[in-house]
């Protein structure tokens, strides 16, 4: 027998008035609204960051020059994934404005479409891959330095990188540009098992985002002369004494 699903909103539904939705929107948990209103697939009972995607998915807008910029990376053979953020000073907003999202390919092919972004930026790479490479014995951080991405092993304590990107998320300092498709959908079904632990599974756009969030946002930089630029302009800036960059 063939089966197939077919995604519907509550629109879709004709014999719900506005009077029934609005009665239901206010007896929905913030984290089901998107499931039960629009059909997208989520996990919700064991939901890491159980949200409405309305609260952190924006429209695309061109980031101005002078905005910090910096990026996370995740490696592995069967996917290498990374993130990048531009930091609003003065909201103190990260946008998460590109991902990367490839699977199956040799170091230098994820180096040349990670450094096409900008390879003046740094990233916070998978303090894993400060390991040897059981292969050859080489050091895959290493590898993408010596090719040319300037990148340092991140802080890979997992559940305070969760916190700090919840924190964001649910303050609304963190927005996610709704092209970056990989990363929400790993978002909608990143959760805990029914003994509390993460479910590895999918995770790659995700865990850069915590290793950007956690590590790589403070050594977010401009290109040089937007920097010399900014600074004239804003003599009396000083960093956050709450996310300290």
């Amino acid at each position: 027998m063939s089966r197939f699903a077919v995604q519907a909103s509550w629109d879709d539904v004709p014999h719900l008035d506005e009077k029934t939705k609005a009665e239901l929107w206010a007896s929905m948990p913030p984290h089901m609204r998107d499931a039960r209103t629009k059909g997208i697939p989520m996990l919700g009972a064991g939901a890491i960051y159980p949200l409405p995607e309305t609260a952190y998915v924006c429209e695309p807008f061109e980031i101005p020059a002078f905005w910090p910029k910096a990026y996370g990376m995740d490696v592995g053979w069967n996917r290498t994934a990374a993130v990048w953020g531009a930091w609003d000073r003065q909201s103190d907003v990260v946008y998460i404005w590109s991902e990367y999202y490839v699977g199956q390919a040799v170091p230098a092919v994820h180096a040349a479409g990670i450094a096409a972004r900008g390879p003046w930026m740094t990233g916070a790479i998978d303090p894993a891959s400060a390991g040897s490479n059981q292969k050859d014995g080489t050091k895959l951080i290493e590898e993408y330095q010596a090719i040319g991405l300037n990148l340092f092993p991140a802080d890979n304590a997992v559940e305070a990188g969760i916190h700090a990107c919840y924190q964001r998320l649910a303050t609304g300092r963190l927005k996610i540009f709704k092209t970056c498709r990989a990363l929400i959908s790993e978002i909608r079904i990143y959760r805990r098992d029914e003994h509390g632990k993460i479910v590895k599974e999918n995770d790659h756009a995700i865990d850069a985002l915590r290793y950007l969030i956690f590590s790589g946002m403070r050594h977010a930089s401009v290109e040089p002369a937007e920097e010399e630029e900014w600074q004239a302009s804003n003599t009396r800036h000083s960093r956050s004494s709450v996310t300290g960059y």
